[in-house]
């Protein structure tokens, strides 16, 4: 068959939000793919895409035939059941849902090792953090990644810094769409959590648990508006950060807030996400981006379709914990940071 009589590759979504509605309108460009319907939980919700009501459906039994399944609807529940289900079944997926992939990982584990997995918006969306760690940095033995993971977190910190209470700042963020009316997961530093575990099982160890990740987690709820104003004092700032490490038993993560210098490199304002990768011999490596939003996730979710249907490489965890560097009394911190 020649190449410009192929079929179209069947791809269907699961959730028609946000992000999955600018996605069916990237993929919808694509002469080589073809949207054969939306999974969402209300089929009478307006969507943001035309065509919406001959798409959405409630009911998942076209997933079977699609030949690539994109998962943006989140959860650890019936999405990531759905999405299971389509890689038992032998299609492929390209999912946003790093709460399914960080505490449902040994679900995903056996397909992930297969290459049968994309997952570059679970992580800094439109950021290619993830395809950097799984390939391009790969060939050097890791050290250490500091990561700005939460866009709200960020953006209430930002405001703290002007002086305003965590509430009212929280409040702001609310209003301008940068939090959740629940900002419940983002604010305990369960979102940077989840986000952290994924880039660690990817790039450093994959056994190390979501459980492992979240004991070491704390997220902004306790950080005192006076504390802040002492750092901005200082000529620093608040950030929460997200830090996989070498520990004195092996690889460990964290996500706390930190005291950084106002100059360093993973001091962002606003919804912009930054990440740090030290790796030996090749020393430092930074990302700077979008880490949410519908059209920076979309862009991520489409760039993983068109390398999945083109044969391109999946995102593959190590099949065993890269060597921790010698750090012995370190303190897992990125160079400049304080604790609070």
């Amino acid at each position: 068959m020649s190449q410009g009589s192929r079929r179209a590759q069947q791809v269907a979504i699961i959730g028609g939000g946000t992000v999955g509605s600018v996605t069916v309108d990237l993929l919808r460009s694509l002469t080589q793919v073809e949207v054969t319907g939306v999974l969402v939980r209300d089929v009478t919700a307006p969507r943001r895409f035309d065509g919406w009501q001959e798409l959405v459906t409630d009911d998942a039994a076209f997933l079977g035939d699609a030949d690539l399944v994109v998962e943006v609807a989140g959860g650890t529940g019936s999405a990531a059941d759905h999405a299971l289900a389509a890689l038992e079944r032998g299609a492929l997926l390209v999912t946003a849902n790093k709460a399914a992939l960080a505490e449902r990982w040994d679900d995903f584990a056996p397909y992930l090792r297969d290459g049968r997995v994309w997952c570059e918006a679970a992580v800094m969306a439109g950021t290619p953090v993830v395809g950097a760690l799984c390939h391009a940095l790969r060939g050097c033995r890791p050290q250490s990644l500091h990561a700005i993971l939460n866009g709200t977190c960020n953006v209430i910190l930002s405001d703290m810094e002007s002086g305003k209470a965590f509430d009212d700042a929280l409040a702001r963020a609310q209003a301008a769409g940068f939090a959740e009316a629940d900002p419940t997961l983002d604010v305990d530093g369960t979102d940077a959590a989840h986000k952290a575990t994924v880039l660690a099982r990817l790039a450093f160890d994959p056994g190390l648990t979501f459980a492992d990740v979240r004991a070491g987690t704390r997220g902004v709820t306790g950080v005192d508006p006076e504390a802040v104003a002492g750092e901005v004092a200082r000529g620093r700032s608040v950030r929460l950060v997200a830090s996989v490490f070498a520990g004195p038993e092996g690889w460990e993560a964290q996500v706390r807030p930190l005291s950084l210098p106002f100059e360093h490199p993973l001091v962002t304002r606003g919804p912009v996400n930054a990440a740090q990768f030290v790796g030996d011999p090749l020393g430092e490596v930074y990302f700077r981006g979008a880490g949410a939003g519908g059209g920076a996730t979309a862009t991520a979710v489409v760039s993983d379709v068109i390398a999945a249907l083109a044969g391109g490489r999946a995102h593959v965890p190590r099949s065993s914990p890269a060597q921790p560097p010698d750090l012995t009394g370190g303190s897992g911190l990125p160079a400049g940071a304080e604790a609070l």
